[in-house]
Order: C-alpha cells, then structure tokens, then sequence
C-alpha cells in the first residue's frame, strides 16, 4: 500500500477533488439521454438535490414524473447517496432573431426604384434638404 500511496503522490495530480456538483452535472447527460440532455442543464447542487434548468412546464412535469428513474440512473453512475433529490426550476433559453421565411431585399438606396432619372434627382435633393 505504501508503494501506491508514493506513486499516486509522484503523478502531482491536481490538490482539489472533484467535487460531488461536478460530477452530478457531469452525469446528468448521461443519466437523462441526450434528448432530455438538449432541454435541460443540472445547474448547482444544495446539499445532496440537484437542480435542474428546464426549458417550460411541460418539460418541468414530464421530468417530475421520471424523477424516480432518473435517481436510479444517477445512483448508478454516481454512487448512492450522491444525488438523493430533484428539482426542476423552469429558465426559458434566449431565443435567437427569428427570421424571415424569404429574404427580401431592399435595394441600397431607395431612390432607385425610381424609374425617371429627373424625378430621382428631385427625390434625392429633397431627401437631402429634409434629413439636413
């Protein structure tokens, strides 16, 4: 046992365990599927209950039904005891720009869609004097 205790101390592995929120954020994937994966985020640990991000309520009461199969997998990969509890807080995700079924696009200046070239020029040198 001494030759293994010198030899774990010789590897210089980092002094701070890991502690018991990173690994139940890291199992989290692993224990809920990448689908349920996509939906949520294991945020933070307060004592031995994990909480979870989820996107809405649906996603929020679907998950507390499956609480006590989701405990099973984490007890699995993590050890008894680790994860005892969930809870699920709903976060809704920023949604990006929404965008456009078709790109319509807008000419650089509008004078020219202007098909007369004297009413353009009228149109820009109005344009010019009000926006002055």
């Amino acid at each position: 046992m001494e030759r293994a205790s010198k030899l774990i101390q010789g590897l210089r592995l980092p002094g701070e365990p890991i502690a018991a929120e990173e690994l139940a954020r890291a199992a989290w994937a692993q224990a809920v599927g990448q689908k349920i994966a996509g939906h949520t985020r294991a945020a933070r640990m307060v004592r031995a209950r994990l909480i979870v991000e989820v996107e809405d309520k649906i996603w929020q009461r679907q998950l507390f039904a499956l609480t006590p199969h989701i405990l099973g997998n984490l007890a699995k990969n993590l050890g008894a005891g680790v994860v005892d509890d969930l809870e699920f807080r709903i976060v809704p995700r920023p949604r990006g720009p929404q965008r456009a079924e078709q790109a319509v696009s807008a000419p650089a200046d509008e004078a020219e869609s202007i098909a007369d070239p004297v009413l353009r020029g009228i149109y820009r040198s109005a344009r010019k004097k009000a926006l002055a």
